[in-house]
């Protein structure tokens, strides 16, 4: 008796698509099957700044700013939306991996992807592509006066002779 009890309670809280409680907080666990939870290593309150920073991969200072901004001109609104997600956001366990890595060129070694952190300016980014691209230019005219060059018909008839 006990036991068809709790299951209807359970069925009775169950929306019409079966979602109980438990599985909310079951995903909560998870962060909610986005990567999304407080960062406690690196918070100023509660973490839910720089867990939405780490979760939208931009600097912590940004959402910072935008969460002071939300406190200014919609306060009381912006009280409960950051206790909403105080309450939602799990902290984030040790175990949990982090951005996926890509190749550095520059610094020669696999790196974090950041979407929007750049260590250098827009206009030191452009002058970089800028110098990479005249390089490459620079290389590819060097080998199309080679390949036109009598010096290349005379290697390769050097070459077939060793063959």
């Amino acid at each position: 008796m006990k036991g068809s009890r709790a299951q209807a309670n359970k069925a009775r809280r169950a929306n019409d698509d079966g979602f109980t409680p438990e599985d909310w907080w079951s995903r909560r666990r998870n962060g909610f099957g986005m990567s999304l939870y407080r960062n406690t290593r690196d918070r100023k309150v509660a973490g839910v700044c720089a867990g939405l920073a780490d979760h939208l991969n931009v600097d912590h200072w940004v959402i910072r700013l935008a969460a002071l901004g939300g406190f200014i001109f919609f306060n009381s609104l912006m009280f409960f939306a950051y206790l909403g997600a105080w309450i939602a956001m799990a902290p984030r366990p040790d175990e949990v991996s982090e951005a996926p890595y890509r190749y550095d060129e520059d610094m020669r070694q696999d790196r974090p992807v950041n979407m929007f952190r750049y260590p250098l300016s827009p206009s030191e980014r452009l002058s970089t592509a800028r110098s990479r691209m005249a390089k490459i230019v620079e290389r590819t005219e060097r080998i199309e006066r080679y390949v036109t060059s009598s010096r290349f018909e005379l290697d390769s008839e050097f070459s077939k002779m060793q063959k």
